[in-house]
């Protein structure tokens, strides 16, 4: 009976990330087309690209994607505002070209987020440990950055009187 609970369990959470092999990242994946796709996608419906940059080695990079997709009020502001992307940095594939483009955004350590606009325009980088509480995120904090980088948030016509 215990190790029919574990195995729901591991393939529960193989689904939960979306991917049948279980992990987050990819490191062999060609990330300058997916992020492309991404953008395409983005701004189609009207959204921005969230980058999670890390690696399925990282720990807190798995904290971080279920913390916002268990939440279900970050939830909500996630998939109404954003096209997630988990872009790989690993010992396997570090996507040099990438985080040179982005600035080398791997300095804050990881995950770290990046924000792009519609048409792939870098936004922001986000210091995820700034987002942290204790052993884990602060709801507030988390929730604030996602909204103030959403499009409405950056929307010109949002400020006019």
């Amino acid at each position: 009976m215990k190790a029919f609970f574990v195995l729901g369990l591991f393939l529960s959470l193989k689904s939960f990330a979306g991917d049948t092999t279980g992990h987050l990242y990819h490191p062999y994946d060609n990330a300058e087309k997916d992020i492309a796709a991404a953008v395409v996608k983005a701004r189609a419906e009207k959204k921005h690209v969230l980058l999670q940059i890390g690696g399925n080695w990282c720990v807190w990079c798995y904290k971080f994607n279920a913390f916002v997709q268990t939440d279900s009020a970050l939830k909500k502001i996630l998939t109404a505002n954003y096209v997630l992307y988990h872009l790989n940095y690993s010992k396997e594939n570090k996507n040099p070209a990438i985080m040179k483009k982005l600035g080398h955004p791997e300095r804050f350590g990881f995950p770290v987020l990046v924000v792009l606009d519609a048409n792939g325009k870098q936004l922001h980088t986000q210091d995820s440990s700034l987002l942290e509480q204790g052993n884990g995120y602060s709801e507030d904090k988390v929730k604030a950055f996602l909204q103030n980088w959403t499009p409405f948030a950056l929307d010109e016509s949002t400020y006019k009187d």
